[in-house]
């Protein structure tokens, strides 16, 4: 059975801040940004010579003190050269949330990291998310993704890397992304399939708002949890448009009460607000407002902190 909102934990991942971990001042800023999760990255930001010093980087920021209320991902090298393998030794050492692999280009990609993480005896709790950024790698989406059904298997999130994939393909980088789009809700069909999530490209162009709000509001409507960042300036545009907006929580509100009404008991489909409603309706209602709690929880712990 795949795995939905109710067999796993809900989490926000509607900003995800990529930050070289290369550099120790961007690292220190991230205590303070408002994103929902931060991938540390120790791969395409990091040049070879410097591979050390960012792995001992991380190290010092783990160690100085935890990082509140967000999503820790440790973007490492491929498992196929001396880095990645150094990287995880890292991993396991820090234990993050979770470990983003790169270039993803089958279902034994994820297996074999998480048979590494399983022999290091890493917590069951530390998850894979698999980048997809090559064209074997979009052509295999739901195979990668039913990987996350495996026994033993760690997958929770598939991120797409456009820049890669645009680079191996040859489509160039317009405005609307219509070449990609296909490509884009292949990882969004897969990860719906199997109940994981799905995280949108970044967008290169910090200084472009327009363009960033856009593709943020193209990536909502393809069902993209949330949209990996590469500067803070996003966050708050990426938190507004991937984030529940107030109508469709009262909405949601609605649909509970309207389920939780002694009248609805056995009932599949009913009459909420003059509209029929099914109980598949009322899974998606839970999830959002869930997902309402966990912001309103974090901006409150927040404000205590000021």
């Amino acid at each position: 059975m795949s795995r939905n909102p109710t067999t796993r934990s809900i989490r926000l991942r509607r900003s995800v801040l990529s930050v070289p971990a290369i550099n120790p001042r961007a690292l220190e800023k991230t205590h303070a940004v408002d994103c929902d999760a931060v991938i540390f990255d120790l791969e395409d930001s990091v040049a070879p010579e410097k591979k050390a010093e960012a792995r001992e980087n991380l190290r010092n920021f783990f160690s100085a003190r935890p990082l509140q209320g967000k999503e820790r991902i440790i973007r490492i090298n491929s498992l196929s050269t001396d880095f990645g393998l150094a990287d995880m030794e890292l991993v396991t050492a820090l234990c993050p949330d979770a470990v983003l692999l790169p270039k993803v280009d089958e279902p034994q990609d994820v297996m074999a990291l998480s048979d590494l993480l399983s022999e290091a005896d890493a917590p069951e709790d530390l998850r894979i998310w698999a980048m997809i950024e090559t064209p074997r790698g979009i052509l295999n989406a739901a195979v990668i993704a039913e990987a996350g059904r495996t026994p033993g298997s760690r997958l929770d999130c598939l991120v797409v890397g456009l820049n890669d994939l645009r680079k191996e393909t040859g489509v160039l980088p317009q405005s609307g992304r219509s070449y990609l789009v296909p490509w884009l809700m292949q990882v969004v069909l897969a990860v719906s399939a199997y109940g994981l999530d799905a995280i949108d490209s970044v967008f290169n162009d910090f200084r472009n708002e327009q363009g960033f709000d856009a593709e943020c509001l193209q990536g909502r409507a393809m069902g993209f949890a949330g949209k990996m960042l590469i500067h803070p300036a996003q966050i708050e545009p990426a938190n507004r448009h991937f984030g529940p907006d107030p109508a469709a929580i009262a909405e949601a509100e609605a649909i509970i009460s309207a389920f939780a009404d002694p009248a609805s008991d056995g009932l599949n489909v009913i009459n909420a607000g003059g509209r029929m409603v099914e109980r598949l309706h009322l899974v998606q209602a839970e999830s959002l407002v869930h997902k309402a709690h966990l912001i309103a929880a974090r901006q409150a712990a927040a404000r205590k902190t000021m």
